[in-house]
């Protein structure tokens, strides 16, 4: 191996954990994505730290859970100050490079507070999570203020794509028989092909521009981080040709959901599956529609993956690389009749992670599937790891996974892993009556066990060994009284202990433990208070004279 190392840290948005054939989707073929779980390790149990993109994203990339970092939804600023992946990084000399999707909002008020310039340096870093924006792209409607003023849509128009929001028309529409356009974000047509030729929609074109950097950073000799961020397979659920009828109705799994959840549910999932997206999912033609849209979304994704693996092979790339394929969440589609991915089944809140050392130490474990409890914020810390940085735990929350991917064995591996959502800005809200800042939900689990819990509202437990696909709600069964409590218990402790002392390390702190010889509590060190009158503090001196002596 070179002596110089990178990380292509690789995420899509809302892909779901069970739709890769290496997790044994029964139709959705994804060779190329299946080929690296088969250099890598593929993690069965990987959960984020929230199911709504900006929150979910924010610990990523800060290695923080949402209640340290406190971007809790989306639109909510990372504040001023929140140490990012970035940051630690170039620490190290590493380019830290974003291709794709953050979500990120800038703390615009913080910045002007410190009199940051929002075009400085330091200000791009700030509003980009700690990464330089190589591309930014949200892929959101234009409304919003994420893109401002998207690169994507200056190359579209570039090749003849003009119109107003050319991301919209042509990339996330369709074309009905007389030429009219046809919304892509309606549902009914998502099994249209897109108006863009394939080769100019958004998934090969952010791959074109990660290959760019890679290029341009190897010309330079620097060691790298790439974070290609895809905004597929999100909604608009519309996909271009060939993609758009590779799959039909007859590759729809079966919706896991059953008649009894709907049957007196829990107020905040009863609240849920009465929106819009979930009453229309819940509709098995809306399912056939949209769901082979939705794969045929993931299929595209994984062609790209072969265009950009081939491409690191050519260039050797795979000797001195690690590759991590992850997604921020996963997509309800129907199941336990929701849409979206607000609540906490799996389906929603678990999410593939394939990571691929190329270190010789990993070699003992390729192609290994672990059932690990393993958590989004873990990334960070690994890249830290891997890029031979210091360990940072008063700061990253999260864990290496460098030790499991080598093999090593872990007694203390963690045994919870939590996820959080702030429902305050959404109707649910008003459903259930409750203040702001009540409208906060926590998942734990431990891998036989989970637990939905929140202020104002009733548990929710599943059982995961004997009800796998989390269709039957225990937590008014009395006999859980037990499994309850100790999840509530690992939860209140896992409150009680954020990671909020960031500017000293945990070492700084012990430190002055060498001072007190022997936790002798006849000999005190530094501001000497609490004393009575002069005879006890010459019995003082007269001790530390004594250790003196003896050193």
């Amino acid at each position: 191996m070179t002596k110089k190392k990178n990380v292509l840290f690789i995420m899509c948005d809302q892909l779901r954990y069970d739709y890769l054939s290496c997790a044994g989707h029964p139709t959705l073929k994804t060779p190329n994505i299946d080929s690296l779980a088969a250099r890598g390790v593929r993690f069965a149990n990987c959960y984020v730290q929230s199911t709504v993109c900006g929150p979910s994203r924010m610990s990523a990339y800060t290695g923080r859970y949402v209640r340290s970092h406190g971007s809790t939804q989306n639109g909510i600023p990372l504040r001023v100050g929140e140490p990012t992946m970035g940051d630690h990084l170039r620490e190290l000399d590493v380019r830290c490079a974003l291709i794709g999707k953050t979500h990120m909002v800038a703390d615009q008020e913080g910045m002007q507070r410190l009199g940051i310039d929002p075009d400085s340096i330091i200000g791009v870093h700030v509003a980009q999570c700690g990464f330089e924006p190589y591309e930014r792209d949200d892929g959101l409607h234009p409304s919003t203020d994420y893109d401002a003023d998207p690169v994507y849509d200056t190359y579209l128009r570039d090749h003849g794509f003009d119109a107003d929001n050319p991301w919209e028309h042509w990339a996330n529409s369709g074309e009905g028989e007389d030429g009219e356009n046809l919304n892509g974000w309606l549902l009914a047509h998502a099994d249209k092909a897109a108006r863009i030729p394939q080769e100019h929609s958004e998934t090969p074109y952010m791959t074109r521009r990660a290959m760019r950097f890679i290029e341009e950073a190897e010309s330079r000799g620097q060691s790298w981080c790439a974070h290609l961020s895809y905004i597929k397979p999100h909604w608009p659920y519309i996909v271009p040709a060939p993609y758009h009828d590779m799959y039909s109705a007859k590759d729809v799994k079966p919706a896991v959901r059953a008649v009894s959840e709907r049957d007196n549910p829990h107020p905040v999932l009863a609240a849920y599956q009465r929106e819009r997206y979930s009453v229309n999912f819940s509709r098995d033609e809306v399912r056939e529609r949209v769901v082979p849209a939705y794969m045929g979304l993931i299929k595209q994704i994984d062609d790209q993956m072969g265009v950009l693996f081939r491409f690191l092979e050519e260039r050797g790339l795979f000797e001195n690389t690690m590759i991590v394929f992850t997604s921020d969440h996963g997509d309800y589609l129907g199941d336990h009749w929701l849409g979206e991915k607000y609540m906490f089944h799996d389906v929603s809140v678990k999410v593939p992670l394939i990571v691929y050392d190329p270190s010789p130490a990993a070699d003992a474990t390729r192609g290994a599937v672990m059932d690990h409890l393993v958590e989004m914020i873990d990334m960070a810390p690994t890249f830290l790891d891997y890029l031979g940085g210091g360990a940072k735990p008063h700061v990253l929350e999260g864990r290496s996974v460098l030790s499991l991917l080598r093999g090593e064995k872990s007694s203390s591996w963690r045994r919870f892993a939590v996820s959080e959502y702030d429902y305050s800005g959404e109707r649910a809200r008003l459903a259930l009556a409750l203040p702001v800042g009540d409208c906060r939900l926590f998942m734990i689990t431990d891998g036989r066990h989970k637990l939905v819990t929140g202020p104002g509202v009733a548990p929710i437990l599943f059982d995961l060994a004997a009800d796998p696909d989390e269709l039957v709600d225990l937590g008014r069964d009395p006999g859980k009284a037990d499994a309850i409590h100790r999840l509530e218990t690992a939860l209140e402790r896992w409150l009680q202990t954020p990671a909020n002392r960031i500017t000293v390390s945990d070492t700084w702190v012990t430190s002055a433990d060498e001072k007190f010889p022997h936790f002798d509590p006849l000999i005190e060190q530094g501001v000497l208070i609490g004393y009575w009158d002069e005879a006890e503090l010459a019995g003082q001196y007269a001790a530390r004279e004594r250790w003196l002596a003896k050193r």
